[in-house]
């Protein structure tokens, strides 16, 4: 308890402060709103007042709000924006527990506003803030869809980015041709402006899957999008860390599935494929292993094999595949049981299926195929449900524009 009021106080004293430097705080009248700036958050505490002093001055004269979605910050940044909406209307949080994701978050605070623009930045300080006004004058009076900024046209700079990161922004930009619908320069930029109404027509339609929301959009439409490009010079993050890893790769990889394939397989499908795949090579290595140089009996190496190989699956499906709605804490022992369970019907009933189909004729290659496969649908089916508690997404009526 006096460590949550000596947060508290800690806040409130930034707030304070904040005001001092900018003087009085300002509200919006909601008739008339004209921009929405939608940040994403998590551990982001000592860069929101930062940027808000950067967007006051450059939104001066812009009826503007700035809504933060929180995805339960531990360093309190859902704290901090409560605090400051006490006295600026015009900021506002979104605190989403026991979600997380980029991409679902920027959906969710572009839902949240009724303004008629929405602007999407990092709250990291890279983003130029001094184009956004720019970026706004040009989609209201060109009549675009979007506009984005970018690092890639003349005049923009991916600045001091790292060799390898630069190298996986331009792979990635390589493969976002496989589903965007329009030819921008920058398909993994997470700054842009979007008009409310062009929203609208794709936003049922949106994967929310991971880090690149901006790609998700343009290849949600089913029309040729309007758009227009701004160019920009990456920053440096002064504060916090990147939240670029390996695992933000594969959830790239599970929004590229999602929209080649996601109508036929759901891509966790594929994910979950990968790693039983990978922990198929992994069981006969350690069935060979233990043969060979163990001297154990057959029983014991292929018995010792599967429950190692189940339990790495189980653990690689919790970071990777359900990394959305990992287990943690006590609940990775409940999760590691019942996983343990549904494979083990899985395998039976594989082994079942490829038995019957050798009795009658099929050859062994054939019959070992359909069970493995089985096994895997029941296996993906069962720990989705009793494991890590998916729910079937549902659909979506049509908007009208579509």
């Amino acid at each position: 308890m006096a460590s949550g009021g000596y947060q508290n106080r800690d806040i409130l004293e930034q707030v304070q402060s904040f005001h001092r430097e900018l003087g009085e705080p300002s509200g919006v009248d909601k008739a008339d709103l004209e921009l929405a700036v939608i940040i994403p958050t998590y551990n982001e505490r000592a860069n929101v007042l930062p940027l808000l002093g950067r967007l006051e001055k450059q939104l001066a004269g812009i009826a503007y709000e700035v809504i933060f979605v929180d995805d339960d910050s531990p360093d309190q940044t859902a704290a901090l924006v409560r605090q400051l909406n006490r006295s600026q209307p015009r900021v506002r949080v979104l605190q989403r527990i026991r979600r997380r994701g980029l991409a679902s978050a920027c959906v969710e605070g572009m839902l949240a506003t009724s303004a008629p623009y929405l602007a999407v930045m990092d709250a990291d300080l890279q983003h130029d803030e001094s184009i956004l006004p720019m970026m706004l004058a040009k989609i209201k009076t060109e009549g675009l869809d979007l506009v984005v900024g970018t690092r890639n046209a003349l005049g923009g700079s991916m600045g001091d980015f790292a060799a390898s990161r630069a190298r996986l922004s331009h792979w990635g930009l390589k493969l976002s041709t496989m589903i965007s619908h329009c030819d921008l320069s920058d398909p993994m930029s997470g700054y842009f402006v979007l008009d409310r109404r062009f929203l609208e027509e794709v936003v049922h339609s949106v994967s929310a899957i991971g880090f690149k929301i901006l790609l998700d959009i343009v290849s949600s439409a089913t029309r040729p999008v309007k758009f227009a490009e701004v160019p920009y010079r990456f920053g440096q993050r002064l504060h916090g860390e990147s939240k670029l890893d390996i695992l933000v790769g594969i959830e790239y990889l599970q929004l590229l599935l999602d929209k080649t394939a996601g109508n036929l397989i759901p891509p966790r499908f594929f994910l979950f494929g990968m790693v039983g795949a990978l922990g198929v090579a992994i069981h006969l290595s350690v069935l060979y292993f233990l043969l060979t140089w163990m001297q154990q009996t057959f029983v014991v190496a292929q018995t010792s094999a599967i429950f190692l190989v189940m339990t790495l699956n189980f653990f690689l499906n919790n970071i990777i595949t359900y990394r959305d709605r990992r287990l943690r804490g006590s609940a990775i022992f409940g999760g590691l049981l019942s996983f343990y369970l549904a494979c083990s019907v899985g395998a039976f009933v594989g082994i079942r299926i490829a038995t019957f189909g050798v009795e009658n004729g099929a050859p062994w290659y054939i019959a070992g195929f359909f069970g493995l496969v089985i096994s895997s649908v029941w296996n993906y089916a069962a720990t989705a449900v009793f494991t890590w508690r998916q729910r079937r997404r549902q659909s979506c009526p049509a908007t009208e524009a579509e």
